[in-house]
């Protein structure tokens, strides 16, 4: 997708809104939230991501003539409105947390504010993205915590649910913690580092496994080689014979077991390459690994510097979705909510105050927009007119950062990963629950 489509990724049912909108003069501004309204099951916290594509997207916001003429061909919209599209542009403002910000349910993390068309249009697409990469960010988050320091690359791209989510998805894992990814557009459109091995077929390919290390080492040096092809610890028995002929010329870093009992089959060779004398070079493991197989392989004592995760991180396995929302909550300066059961919403522009006392996050306050809080304020303005504040965005290395000391303020029962024995506490503002009754009461009133 590039820019020039998307403002046609949307749903069919914000253009009806959008023309009766039109037919109706209603172009009076309106405020959106977008926020979790629970969190999964497990999911003690969440990351937010995916705000740089969001403002990218409002910056570059329109509709070509060749889009107008598609619309035109469903004959369900007015040449006057379709015209009217053709100059729509978003002039709003924008707050929102930072990117790798931890947040919990029912907290705004995006707000919008902007003559109600525009801010009604940009909905599928803001929660496409973000609901996306904060899955994905919030289930790297806990992969990088269960590793323990140890080195996390990103191997997701080939199972991950299309192209744009493997490319997006990279991104949200490395401001999340992963160190690097086997993605190559990835490295080179965020800057993030690469990393790669080789694959079986490459030692199937050769007559023998001894020959396809020699001939990978001639290429590569410095590379790591999988050695489980055939018989794992075969495999290590031709590294160290490789190590013995070349050398001082051996500069091989690692290997990689990628299959079988990973804890026994590290031990083993692990004792292998100390026999051998190879004690520098590094044990890397993948297959099916995710949090919680890190766990299990940590309190085992594998002898493991570094994992490859792949198909579980990059579809979120375990919990695949977000019930990400995006709800009016303002218009023509006039509080609004919804009633639903279970899907009950907070009327009005908000803040979310965090409280730390050394060092160590406490709790959140959802608050009215103008009220003044002790704790930190964790929505800032982003964009402002239609153009984002400079500088335009963060570098990966500080977002990456945020995540990192938000994760860190946590208290340590949420970084376990069932769910946690007490929640973080989330409060309402007593203005803003105030603000809720006045609401309600307004709407019963209007009913009777």
């Amino acid at each position: 997708m590039n820019d020039e489509n998307a403002g046609m990724l949307t749903d069919l049912y914000q253009l009806t809104m959008l023309q009766s909108y039109f037919e109706h003069r209603m172009n009076d501004t309106a405020v959106f939230d977008l926020f979790v309204r629970r969190l999964p099951l497990a999911r003690n916290y969440l990351v937010a991501c995916g705000l740089e594509d969001v403002l990218h997207y409002l910056e570059t916001f329109s509709f070509s003539s060749e889009h107008l003429s598609y619309l035109r061909s469903l004959n369900r919209f007015s040449d006057a409105f379709l015209q009217s599209l053709g100059s729509l542009r978003f002039t709003g403002d924008v707050y929102a947390v930072r990117e790798g910000t931890v947040f919990f349910a029912n907290e705004p993390i995006i707000e919008v504010i902007a003559p109600l068309p525009e801010a009604q249009i940009v909905e599928t697409f803001i929660i496409n993205q973000v609901h996306l990469q904060s899955l994905l960010a919030t289930k790297a988050a806990r992969v990088v915590t269960q590793a323990g320091g140890r080195l996390i690359v990103d191997y997701g791209l080939r199972r991950i649910h299309g192209a744009d989510a493997g490319l997006k998805a990279a991104r949200a894992f490395y401001i999340a913690g992963v160190d690097a990814t086997s993605n190559v557009l990835a490295g080179e459109v965020y800057g993030i580092p690469v990393s790669g091995t080789m694959a079986h077929s490459f030692v199937q390919a050769h007559d023998s496994e001894y020959d396809a290390f020699r001939h990978f080492v001639e290429t590569f040096p410095n590379g790591t080689v999988l050695v489980d092809t055939y018989d794992t610890l075969a495999g290590v028995r031709h590294v160290i014979r490789l190590a013995r002929e070349l050398g001082p010329a051996f500069h091989v870093t690692g290997i990689r077991l990628d299959s079988g009992d990973l804890a026994a089959l590290a031990k083993a060779s692990r004792r292998l390459l100390n026999e051998a004398g190879l004690t520098d070079l590094k044990i890397f493991a993948s297959g099916n690994i995710d949090e919680y197989a890190l766990e299990e392989l940590v309190q085992a004592g594998a002898p493991i510097d570094g994992f490859g995760v792949g198909t579980h991180m990059g579809t979120s396995a375990d919990r695949p979705f977000l019930d990400a929302a995006y709800k009016l909550v303002e218009y023509a300066g006039v509080p609004r909510m919804k009633f639903s059961p279970s899907k009950t919403t907070s009327p009005g522009r908000k803040q979310v105050f965090r409280k730390l006392v050394n060092g160590t996050a406490k709790g959140d306050v959802i608050s009215c927009f103008n009220e003044k809080l002790s704790g930190r304020a964790l929505l800032e303005p982003v964009m402002i007119r239609g153009h984002r504040i400079e500088p335009k965005q963060s570098s990966l290395n500080d977002l990456r950062a945020n995540c990192s000391n938000n994760i860190h303020e946590l208290p340590q029962s949420l970084m376990k990963l069932g769910a946690a024995d007490q929640p973080y506490p989330v409060h309402i503002s007593p203005d803003l629950l105030a603000l809720q009754q006045a609401v309600r009461r307004r709407r019963e009133a209007k009913s009777d």
